[in-house]
């Protein structure tokens, strides 16, 4: 294996990079000899290790394939060429060798660099992802547009070993091999999970099979032996057995991809070959690249998931402050969740944990080591994780999907037909519900409540708090049906969580402020600065706690007594919470105005949760602003809404 520099801290200073510095597109780099290209690899994850340090972000993924970004932007015609990333927070090194260095400070900031490749940012991003096991999907099309319009221009995706988990991946890679689409596939293995066959036997034969010769060998063979049938498919079988001594690509070969490697991804001259090699064949190409997650920077190849993504390296003041006696740190609502599944699988054997490859992010980590037995993290395969979790209902267990608000959305299938349909007994913990911040809107989770609340059968459930959000899991364990609970990323307000647990009455709210005039229906956790902009107002709060069903007692006894209702929640207007009140008051006749408040009909871009709540109208002035402008809508005297 090649010899990379190891870095054992992050600079806190800008490095010296003479070399990258010259590099502003990649048709600079494309002009370097290739002896220099290993130098210019260690000035980017010299600078690379900086500028994350500098703002925090994704770190690890984007450390592996480093020299494999090198090599692709210098054998292929970027941005001709179309180069597809999976998930994406491993593009941070293609970003920065694409006209984007100089901007890297403000990667996830407000107004800067998108975390993921963005189309809208640059020509060299050609596909936006966020989610995995999209890039080969996306490449195929890409060519078979090139097919269609006789450019010759190359494809390739390049997807981690993770996605390769989600049957999406190999749907395409079927459609590929049979339309035999001229492109290629490459695997970055980052976690040897199919092959530990590295080194200079595998690297040879890697070098073998990419080549012109071999490949016109194979090629001539199949013209010789079309006409006896029986001969082509005994010496395609002999392939397949060669293959397969040297190599694990006989599923990919199967699929109608030619394979090739497994081969070392940081050995830049072997990469720049076989690639160089690859770009000269036709058909359906699959390269298989073995790299470490962290590569170059030892502490995170020693712990490559605490190190998949850092917060930002903080400066150390050059005076020692007085120490000042910590708060105890909020537990965060991923946590709430994680200590709840815990004490409900104390006391009952039924329940089960499912998770689509979130164990460490929605705190699963404990359960998973307690109750083993009971704990299936299906890998990035949701679809899988919720019919899994049907079938587990169906014959008596209690099973709770954890998984992310945006990620549900890739199982809307199996929630209707497997789930919803039979009335099955599965709870779904939604995490990252809401705005998420910097990771932008392809994680955000601004749909649910609406995608939820139209499927019948469904109780939909939104804690206002941390104590809530624990009440209401067990609420919704203990619920015949199919129900969900969603709670956002991060920390909440600090409320008393109390230990028992105790389910709540179904579709129940309560009055936390009694006021008049206004009346403000909040869903979620946005109680805060609604109770905040109610103590300017005078207007009286409701914790409505259920979506579906709706706490229509609590609602009609507001509308009688209050000149408006607002609603407040942090998911789209269009179909969310607020529509269940006015849809609800429709079909009651009653006629009232009611204000709305939620997330804007757009995508909401990246920044800090509270710049975007801000920006979106839902923070505590946002929130006043908003009521008393429909109050002077009204004719109610602007007095009644000022501080």
């Amino acid at each position: 294996m090649q010899d990379t520099y190891i870095f054992r801290e992050i600079p806190s200073q800008r490095p010296n990079t003479p070399l990258l510095d010259r590099i502003d597109v990649p048709s600079q780099l494309r002009e370097l000899p290739a002896e220099d290209l290993p130098r210019l690899a260690r000035e980017l994850r010299a600078f690379l290790l900086w500028s994350v340090g500098q703002t925090g972000g994704h770190f690890g993924a984007g450390l592996g394939v480093l020299e494999l970004t090198v090599a692709l932007h210098y054998v292929f015609n970027t941005p001709e060429d179309r180069l597809v990333w999976d998930v994406g927070h491993q593009a941070y090194p293609h970003k920065i060798l694409t006209g984007r260095k100089e901007q890297m400070g403000s990667i996830r900031r407000k107004g800067g660099l998108a975390g993921f490749p963005k189309r809208a940012e640059s020509e060299y991003d050609t596909f936006g992802v966020g989610h995995s096991s999209t890039s080969i999907s996306a490449a195929l099309g890409m060519a078979i547009a090139a097919r269609m319009q006789n450019t010759g221009r190359k494809s390739i995706a390049v997807i981690g070993d993770g996605a390769m988990t989600a049957g999406m991946a190999f749907e395409a890679l079927n459609h590929a091999g049979h339309l035999h689409a001229d492109m290629l596939v490459v695997l970055n293995d980052n976690d040897m999970s199919i092959s530990r066959n590295v080194g200079g036997l595998s690297n040879y034969f890697a070098k073998l099979l990419s080549s012109r010769t071999y490949n016109q060998v194979r090629d001539s063979s199949k013209k010789v032996l079309k006409g006896t049938p029986h001969l082509m498919a005994l010496a395609k079988k002999t392939e397949e057995h060669f293959k397969g001594m040297i190599a694990p690509g006989t599923l990919f070969e199967e699929l109608g991809f030619n394979y090739i490697g497994p081969i070392d991804g940081h050995d830049l001259p072997l990469l720049v070959e076989t690639l160089e090699n690859i770009r000269e064949l036709e058909g359906p190409q699959f390269l298989h690249v073995v790299t470490t997650k962290g590569k170059g920077f030892a502490p995170a190849e020693a712990d490559p998931i605490g190190y998949h993504a850092i917060n930002k390296i903080e400066p150390v003041p050059a005076s020692k402050p007085e120490p000042v006696k910590p708060k105890p740190a909020s537990p965060k609502y991923a946590n709430v969740f994680g200590q709840w599944l815990c004490d409900a699988a104390e006391q009952d054997s039924r329940v089960a944990g499912i998770t689509p490859a979130m164990c460490e992010g929605s705190d699963l980590l404990a359960f998973s080591e307690r109750f083993p037995d009971r704990y299936f993290d299906v890998a990035i395969a949701e679809q899988h994780a919720v019919t899994l979790a049907a079938g587990l209902a169906c014959d008596g267990a209690k099973p709770v999907v954890a998984i992310y608000s945006t990620f549900l959305q890739r199982a809307y299938d199996q929630l209707v037909h497997d789930v919803a349909i039979q009335n099955l007994d599965v709870l779904f913990a939604i995490d990252r519900a809401g705005l998420v911040g910097e990771d932008g809107p392809t994680h955000a989770g601004a749909f649910d409540i609406s995608y939820l609340r139209c499927i019948p059968n469904m109780l939909v459930m939104t804690p206002s708090d941390e104590n809530e959000t624990r009440q209401l899991l067990h609420t919704g364990l203990e619920y015949c049906g199919p129900a969900a609970v969603r709670y956002p990323r991060g920390t909440g307000p600090g409320a008393e969580i109390q230990q028992q647990l105790t389910p709540l009455p179904i579709g129940k709210g309560r009055r936390v402020r009694d006021g008049s005039g206004i009346a403000i229906l909040n869903f979620g956790t946005l109680l805060a600065p609604g109770l905040e902009a109610a103590e300017a107002l005078g207007a009286t709060v409701a914790d409505m706690r259920f979506v579906k069903p709706l706490d229509e007692a609590l609602v009609l006894e507001l509308a009688e007594t209050h000149d408006l209702l607002v609603t407040l929640e942090e998911n789209v207007v269009a179909g969310g919470a607020g529509s269940a009140v006015t849809e609800f008051l429709n079909a009651r006749q009653v006629s009232m105005p009611v204000l709305q408040l939620g997330l804007p009909d757009a995508f909401v871009e990246h920044g800090q949760h509270k710049e975007l709540l801000r920006d979106c109208g839902l923070d505590a002035d946002g929130i006043r602003r908003s009521i008393a402008r429909r109050m002077e809508q009204l004719g109610y005297p602007t007095v009644v809404a000022a501080k």
